[in-house]
């Protein structure tokens, strides 16, 4: 009985846990991905985004071929919730970001900045 209780807390810390998280494992979506980047997804946007974080990844990574999340943010700009992507794409200087809209999926910009 104590074991479930503990799984039980573990699995409620997990789903209801956090704010703002920094410095996490992405999921495994098949893409190409660092094993941590910067990751700032405040939950009073992310519960606002009919975009998964997942599927906004995806879509960034097959903007940037070859590249590597370095960096996320779910953010507002210019009206719009959009998650944010830096990525290193080898063989360039500097990060593209990557800009997908959070409500339906589409590439708002992509923009390389040099070093």
């Amino acid at each position: 009985m104590r074991t479930n209780r503990i799984a039980l807390g573990l699995a409620t810390a997990l789903l209801f846990g956090g704010g703002a998280a920094v410095a996490q494992q992405p999921a495994d979506t098949g893409h190409k991905a660092a094993s941590t980047y910067t990751r700032e997804v405040p939950d009073s946007l992310r519960v606002q985004a009919k975009v998964s974080e997942d599927s906004a990844r995806g879509l960034a990574l097959a903007s940037a071929p070859g590249g590597v999340v370095q960096a996320l943010e779910l953010e507002r700009e210019h009206g719009k919730l959009i998650w944010s992507f830096d990525i290193k794409v080898a063989g360039k200087t500097g990060i593209t970001e990557v800009n997908v809209n959070a409500q339906d999926g589409s590439i708002v910009g992509v923009e390389h900045e040099s070093n």
